[in-house]
């Protein structure tokens, strides 16, 4: 069977406002016509407000293609996460929250993901029952992932995996933050399932002031954060990605 490729764009932190509406509608629709299938890795919305959910469902009728995402931290701000994540599938968006989608022969995985730090950093369980809640959370996460990665392999072989997060699976993507926050904007716990399932690439936002690209055994591993993208130079705030399917 020959190949053939696929463009992903990816954005994250996009941050819909209640003032965006009609912003987005241009970028939306010249989007379609360079990208088969458009992720945003979460912070769909400013201030967690289904209201800012119904104006980003609006603006993504200007997008033909299909849309995976997930949830960032930003949207259970008001823990109103639910409603967002109903208003987005009720626009015709692929919400994972520990699922997955195969879409144009790629699958799909994604988390919102949760912090601990990372490599020998590494929050462990051990001492308050906060702290352990804290761990616990970002184990939790990591192990959603895994399932939800493991599902694609059982359903449907081997075919590209791409793992969409809100927070980060490794240092790299991060530096550039200040490093007493590191342990706030991801967690190295993310990053055993990509290894594990051996994903194409991985997607994150959340760091605003990180690093685009980093690599963990391999896999490559993007911060598409929108302010990100800007600073580097992106006029349409989304990055490109190919895989062969």
């Amino acid at each position: 069977m020959m190949e053939s490729k696929k463009i992903i764009a990816a954005v994250g932190d996009i941050h819909i406002r209640d003032t965006d509406k009609g912003k987005w509608v241009d970028c939306f629709k010249e989007l379609s016509r360079k990208a088969d299938i458009l992720i945003i890795t979460g912070d769909l919305t400013d201030t967690g407000d289904e209201s800012e959910a119904h104006i980003l469902a609006d603006e993504l009728k200007a997008c033909s293609i299909p849309v995976v995402a997930v949830l960032g931290n930003h949207d259970y701000e008001k823990g109103r996460h639910k409603l967002i994540r109903q208003v987005m599938q009720q626009a015709g968006v692929h919400m994972l929250d520990g699922e997955a989608i195969v879409i144009d022969g790629i699958g799909f995985a994604g988390v919102k993901g949760f912090g601990g730090g990372f490599d020998n950093h590494l929050l462990s369980m051990f001492g308050e029952e906060a702290m352990k809640a804290f761990v616990q959370e970002a184990v939790n996460e990591a192990l959603n992932l895994d399932r939800a990665l493991a599902r694609i392999d059982q359903e449907h072989g081997d075919i590209p995996k791409i793992a969409v997060l809100h927070y980060s699976p490794l240092k790299a993507t991060v530096v550039g933050e200040p490093l007493e926050i590191f342990p706030f904007l991801g967690s190295s716990r993310l990053a055993e399932p990509l290894i594990r399932r051996n994903v194409k690439a991985a997607f994150h936002g959340h760091a605003h002031i990180g690093t685009l690209e980093g690599e963990t055994h391999g896999i490559k591993v993007y911060n598409v954060a929108k302010p990100i993208l800007k600073q580097v130079g992106y006029d349409l705030p989304f990055f490109l990605f190919e895989v062969e399917v």
